[in-house]
């Protein structure tokens, strides 16, 4: 089921020659795809990003739909963004915690990537770029490129094609290095509405309180917990730590003036401690939850995650909204991608949060239009972009030890 693929574009490094590689999981190596110095192709597609100019290392993730669509049909296009989100998620804070300043480029054509990585359209599509590092040195002019040619083994015996897959990658594609360029820029952030609610202003963890743990033992043993124990309740300081981690600034280059976002957030608290059960918009500017209607919606929260008993069990669930007529008058077709890839990288970063602290979280589909009419008249007009519960795993459940 796990879809994307990351390819790494080099120049010369200490231990690894300049060149194009595909990163395989099932041995943690590198394969090198093409030789030489082709970060060029990518600066120019993106119009000349500022962000890729001086990057040594630029890392591009693909999905090959197949291997998701076979179980989630046309739908799997977010998914791409999803889990390409999560997977994004990971790789900004392994970066950023080796002090290498990663940004995330959206802003770039797809053809010329397709192509330098050797990926076929009707079947992948790219996903991002991270700009890892900073250089003085530019890269150099780029050696001809000529096409790839792999041999590859089947996904299947067969594959299904879902057209609306490919229709909705080229119309948010970009075309050249100049409508890279005229992409980028800033996204006008819209005010708050007046709070009408009971506010709760957070209180995360202060810094000793923390746990030390390393980042890559985080996220080793982070999974998707798949029982919530309904009799264990979060404190309101674990709750307020993974939103004040979760939605810290993304550094992407759709993402301006540095802090701005395409999301906002809304919770349906069950067992939080020093929270009233009830419904909640996450006010960004003040770091506060004000409650939009109280009560116990349990059975509402399963309803909405497709029938499911995660949502229904577990202590707190968060979602991920867009208003997406901004979002496309300023940004085009592309900023449907955007706006679901800032989903998955938040929903990631909710994970990590959560198992930092040693309770548990799951990524969920769910009911678009109904979790908009639960939320409103609050959330009238937006879209959901991800979901993800947070809980105590039920280890009796799970057929673990307590």
């Amino acid at each position: 089921l796990h879809h994307i693929d990351l390819y790494v574009v080099t120049g010369e490094l200490p231990g690894l020659c300049a060149g194009v590689y595909h990163f395989g999981p099932h041995d943690f190596a590198l394969r090198r795809l093409r030789e030489g110095d082709y970060r060029a192709v990518l600066v120019e597609a993106s119009g000349r990003s500022p962000d890729l100019v001086h990057a040594p290392v630029i890392i591009a993730s693909a999905s090959t739909y197949w291997r998701n669509a076979w179980k989630y049909q046309a739908r799997a296009y977010r998914h791409c963004f999803w889990d390409g989100g999560t997977l994004h998620a990971n790789l900004l804070a392994a970066a950023g915690s080796a002090r290498l300043d990663p940004r995330l480029v959206m802003g770039l054509a797809d053809r010329p990537v397709e192509r330098l990585i050797g990926l076929d359209p009707g079947r992948e599509g790219a996903i991002a770029r991270v700009a890892v590092g900073r250089s003085v040195q530019r890269a150099p002019p780029p050696a001809p490129m000529p096409e790839l040619q792999f041999e590859t083994e089947p996904l299947s015996h067969s594959e299904v094609d879902y057209p609306a897959i490919r229709v909705l990658h080229a119309a948010s594609s970009l075309t050249d290095g100049a409508d890279a360029a005229s992409w980028r820029g800033p996204f006008p952030v819209s005010e708050e509405p007046v709070a009408t609610g009971s506010l709760y202003p957070l209180r995360p963890k202060a810094e000793p309180e923390v746990p030390r743990e390393s980042l890559d033992t985080v996220i080793r043993r982070r999974g998707s917990t798949r029982a919530f124990d309904r009799n264990r309740w979060l404190s309101f300081e674990e709750l307020s730590t993974v939103l004040d981690r979760a939605t810290r600034a993304v550094p992407g280059d759709f993402l301006d003036p540095p802090g701005a976002s395409l999301l906002d957030l809304y919770l349906i608290v069950h067992a939080v401690d020093g929270l009233t059960a009830g419904a909640y918009y996450y006010r960004r500017r003040d770091c506060s939850l004000e409650l939009l209607r109280e009560g116990s919606f349990r059975a509402m929260a399963g309803r909405l995650g497709l029938g499911q008993e995660l949502p229904a069990d577990a202590a707190v669930n968060v979602y991920s909204l867009a208003n997406l007529s901004p979002v496309l008058a300023r940004f085009g077709d592309r900023g449907y991608r955007a706006a679901q890839l800032e989903g998955g990288i938040t929903g990631g970063r909710l994970y990590l949060a959560a198992y930092a602290q040693r309770f548990g979280a799951s990524g969920l589909t769910f009911f678009d239009d109904d979790v908009t009419e639960f939320f409103s008249p609050h959330a009238a007009g937006k879209s959901v972009m991800f979901l993800v519960a947070l809980g105590h795993p039920d280890r009796a459940a799970l057929g673990l030890k307590t």
